[in-house]
């Protein structure tokens, strides 16, 4: 499998870029990877750790797109941009998957208009998986698509199906949508029109609406929603787990040496809810619905996250989601 890797993108690009690809390299044997970048730049990075020098190709980009720039903009202004020339890598076929940490907005405008939206897709979804209390869960859309049709979300739920279906091996996914009531009759047009054609499409186990503070306990597979209540869900559930962790490490700080030695017994169990919250884990969201595998990794990830990334491509490669949702939309 050969991966393209924006080699400048993210905060911490390219040092923890280059530093995960090698580590995903010692763990696995069966990958290429394509670094974009300034040819300079990145060779000295490289130049620090000892890898297969075959397994590493270097493709010279002098620019980088930041994310405060217009996306489609900068995508069309700076094609020597490192994020371009890893999207091009899989556009031509040269490479079967992309990474990126860089500027949400130019790799989701690039992965549209240079990788190419999937035959009969209406519009791509960026979709994240996330920890509840039963179970990982994943929300489709949170940010690429703000105005939504119903039959956007119809497909959103479909893409979902087939990802979760192949790389979590659940039969049947449950699917639901995200609401401000359980009750069918409750929410804007959207919503209530949503509901009526999920409903109507037997192929989905379509349980129902969802209200937001249901989201967390993972009884349901796939949440479907537009990209503005999505990217709401998912940045408030990032910041209420960041505020009860921090609380608790705020507790333990001023509570009494009993307490503290209690703690030391719950180390473990602290360490397993702190992992399970940890982004780094994850590697990044897929982007489902064009022709190609993208993957979106954090704009802080660090070495551990972008080599989870390349894992979660090498799963998302090795289980055909991208043919099976070609499948779906050709028949």
């Amino acid at each position: 499998m050969k991966i393209a890797i924006d080699g400048m993108g993210g905060d911490n690009a390219p040092v923890a870029v280059i530093e995960g690809a090698v580590q995903a390299l010692k763990e696995y044997k069966d990958i290429e990877l394509y670094i974009t970048g300034p040819e300079e730049t990145i060779n000295l990075e490289l130049a620090k750790y000892s890898y297969p020098k075959n397994k590493i190709k270097v493709i010279d980009a002098k620019e980088i797109i930041s994310p405060n720039e217009h996306p489609v903009m900068a995508l069309r202004r700076k094609k020597d941009s490192s994020i371009v020339k890893a999207l091009n890598l899989v556009r031509d076929k040269t490479c079967d998957a992309v990474i990126s940490g860089g500027s949400t907005g130019a790799f989701l405008a690039g992965c549209t208009l240079i990788v190419g939206r999937i035959n009969g897709v209406e519009r791509p979804a960026l979709a994240p998986i996330m920890p509840g209390r039963r179970g990982n869960f994943m929300i489709v859309d949170v940010g690429a698509n703000v105005d939504c049709k119903p039959s956007f979300l119809v497909q959103f739920a479909k893409m979902g199906k087939i990802y979760y279906q192949k790389v979590f091996r659940v039969k049947n996914p449950s699917i639901g949508l995200i609401n401000i009531g359980a009750e069918e009759e409750k929410g804007n047009e959207l919503t209530k029109s949503t509901f009526k054609l999920l409903k109507q499409e037997d192929s989905l186990n379509f349980k129902g609406n969802i209200e937001p503070r249901d989201v967390s306990a993972g009884n349901t597979n796939i949440l479907v929603s537009d990209g503005f209540v999505g990217n709401t869900v998912l940045k408030m559930y990032e910041g209420t787990a960041s505020s009860i962790l921090g609380i608790v490490k705020d507790e333990v700080l001023e509570s009494s040496i009993f307490s503290k030695l209690g703690v030391l017994l719950l180390k473990p169990v602290l360490k397993n809810i702190m992992k399970k919250f940890d982004y780094k884990e994850y590697g990044g969201a897929p982007f489902l619905g064009v022709d190609g595998i993208c993957i979106k990794a954090h704009g802080s990830s660090d070495a551990r996250a972008f080599k989870n990334a390349i894992r979660q491509t090498k799963i998302f490669y090795g289980n055909n989601v991208l043919e099976d949702i070609k499948n779906e939309f050709s028949s």
